[in-house]
């Protein structure tokens, strides 16, 4: 029998219940539903588990609660460079961009990277011009300012240190997806560090690292220190753990989130399906922005470890 499978995260990192008011904590829970349920919708009528990823992430993009898009935490010189990646777990076609400024839903672009051109990972200056030639909107700066995230960036200023945002309650936002087909697909956005300098990329815009999707084992996003992931490529470990090891989704995700990234250092968190509708989530952080559904099953999301 067909079925289908979707989770979403907004990010994870240090998320108390006793810091967080039960507005704060009602305006998350809705803009996770928002998007759980945008995704949903498209499974629901058929459509592919690209297009029921790239619509969840859309939606958490344009939230200002989310660590992307419109809610992109400030480099040290005050602008708001993004980063994404989305890839199709039948056919191994990816998508990324880093550093791209002014675009709304950079995980549209990374789509149209994949779809559009030759290419798997575009960035910078070269990452623009693909957006203006595809006459994608490219927005003033006001619509991603926030007196909160520059807030953010002058107190990082201050302490002459970049920070994960995750640290304070938002972060990262990705989604996986499982469609009626039996197709996997996995999407990942950022705003990155807040003062981050010198053009650093994490691992949401790599393949690999952040994203990733295989038809045979599983789709993965994930959310944390950048740096760890990279050099953990957590996102494809969990899929070779199934591929190589025969390990379950859940042992596979558990092993790398709680084992080896812990053991790294690397704090943070992941959200997975696999090729049977399964869904994993595991985290070692204190909370994570998270929701998952399947087919003919309530929507669930969460924030806390408990």
């Amino acid at each position: 029998m067909s079925t289908y499978s979707l989770a979403i995260h907004g990010g994870a990192g240090t998320i108390l219940r006793s810091e967080m008011t039960e507005e704060q904590e009602a305006s998350h829970r809705r803009a996770l539903q928002q998007a759980l349920a945008a995704g949903e919708q498209a499974l629901a009528a058929g459509g592919s588990a690209l297009t029921a990823v790239e619509t969840a992430v859309k939606s958490l993009e344009d939230c200002e609660y989310f660590n992307a898009g419109r809610g992109s935490v400030f480099t040290h010189d005050g602008r708001n460079e993004m980063d994404a990646s989305i890839m199709c777990g039948a056919t191994l076609n990816a998508g990324a961009v880093a550093m791209v400024e002014g675009v709304k839903n950079p995980i549209s672009l990374s789509r149209m990277v994949m779809e559009r051109s030759d290419h798997v990972f575009l960035c910078g200056p070269g990452a623009q011009e693909f957006a203006r030639d595809l006459e994608v909107p490219i927005l003033e700066p006001d619509y991603f300012f926030s007196d909160f995230r520059y807030q953010q960036l002058e107190e990082a200023r201050a302490k002459n240190r970049v920070q994960l945002d995750h640290s304070d309650k938002f972060g990262t936002v990705g989604a996986v997806a499982l469609d009626l087909r039996g197709n996997l697909a996995a999407a990942t956005s950022t705003g990155g560090l807040t003062n981050k300098r010198y053009g650093r990329v994490g691992d949401s815009s790599v393949i690999g690292a952040g994203t990733y999707a295989n038809n045979a084992t599983c789709a993965v996003s994930c959310t944390g220190y950048g740096e760890y992931f990279l050099r953990g490529v957590v996102a494809y470990d969990v899929s070779c753990l199934m591929e190589y090891q025969g390990l379950s989704l859940a042992e596979a995700a558990d092993r790398v989130i709680n084992h080896k990234q812990a053991a790294m250092g690397g704090d943070g968190g992941l959200i997975a399906v696999g090729h049977k509708g399964e869904i994993a989530l595991p985290f070692n952080s204190e909370g994570m922005y998270r929701g998952w559904v399947r087919k003919g099953e309530k929507a669930v999301v969460a924030i806390y470890r408990s």
